[in-house]
């Protein structure tokens, strides 16, 4: 038994060495990362966006390897999370006084105005237009089993028109009308048939919350509703943010839920189709969940926005290692 124990495990002892030498050093990962973090527009590469196989080749054309693969690329990528194929879209902030129109809106929503709350006979109206819904015609097969519902690609065309829509707010109760195309008459088409109607009619204000849309836009607007309804007031959602304005979330309820896939006959069954859906929604529609209050705006977004103006924003890429 002692002899056993002297004789050697050349076996075992292999397995404490080494393995395979490192093919490629960290400082060429993190080259590849932050060539990955510049646009290839920066670099002179004619691309809109990298994908791995790009940057493998940009990166063995600049001498950081002499041969990487786009599975090695994305996986140093995978490391930090770096995504360059992927983007999204924003904008500046140009608005001077986004804070104050956007802090009026939102008390609006929380039935609040000038710091002080509204009263029972005061109603909040959400509006603006969704514009050329065409009419098209396509041969469609419905769904059936382990199939989807087929539009055929090919369709006829039956004209456009377009859909306006008033949202009241707090009632959850929308009114729609149709035009052959946008513009302040329509608009104001709009704003009186809401306004002739009771409550509106006899109420002691009407907030009429709009984006600033050529239909509606500026003191003009605001003075050409005061005129026309004494107590309607027009209140403006900041430029580039009508995403504020809640008829937006109806309005893409409407795009989802009526107009896609757009397979009508003529504008007559579009006009049928979306006033049937507005008695639909105002029969069992409840006010959409406004997170988004006045005070969590000061708190939270007002720092990010901050950050994101035109004469303080943020590094748009990294730089490769000098």
């Amino acid at each position: 038994m002692a002899a056993l124990r002297q004789e050697p495990l050349p076996r075992l002892r292999a397995a404490h060495c080494p393995g395979r030498p490192a093919v490629f050093t960290p400082l060429q990962a993190a080259q590849i990362k932050a060539l990955a973090g510049q646009l290839p527009a920066e670099t002179g590469v004619p691309l809109s966006r990298w994908s791995c196989p790009e940057l493998a080749r940009e990166a063995m054309a600049r001498g950081i390897a002499a041969s990487v693969s786009a599975s090695t690329v994305r996986r140093w990528l995978s490391q930090d999370t770096i995504k360059p194929w992927q983007h999204r879209s924003w904008i500046f902030i140009t608005d001077p006084d986004f804070r104050s129109k956007a802090a009026r809106t939102l008390d609006l929503y929380a039935r609040t105005w000038d710091g002080e709350p509204l009263g029972a006979d005061e109603y909040v109206i959400s509006a603006d237009e969704k514009t050329s819904i065409q009419a098209r015609c396509h041969p469609t097969l419905a769904p059936g089993q382990a199939r989807a519902m087929r539009v055929n690609h090919t369709y006829g065309r039956g004209g456009a028109l377009a859909y306006l829509a008033a949202y009241d707010i707090h009632q959850a109760t929308v009114f729609g009308r149709f035009e052959p195309t946008t513009g302040i008459i329509p608009f104001m088409a709009l704003v009186a048939q809401v306004m002739s109607q009771e409550v509106y009619a006899s109420a002691k204000r009407v907030f009429w919350i709009v984006d600033n849309g050529s239909s509606h836009r500026g003191q003009a607007a605001a003075d050409r509703l005061t005129a026309a309804f004494p107590n309607g007031v027009l209140v403006h959602t900041p430029v580039h943010a009508s995403w504020m304005n809640q008829v937006e979330i109806f309005l893409s309820v409407v795009q989802r839920k009526v107009v896609t896939p757009n397979d009508f006959t003529d504008l007559a069954e579009v006009g049928d189709r979306l006033r049937a859906f507005e008695d639909r929604y105002n029969a069992m529609a409840q006010p959409f969940q406004w997170k988004f209050s006045s005070l969590s705006t000061w708190t939270i977004c007002w720092p990010r926005l901050d950050r994101h103006t035109p004469d303080n924003s943020e590094e748009s890429s990294l730089r490769l290692p000098a």
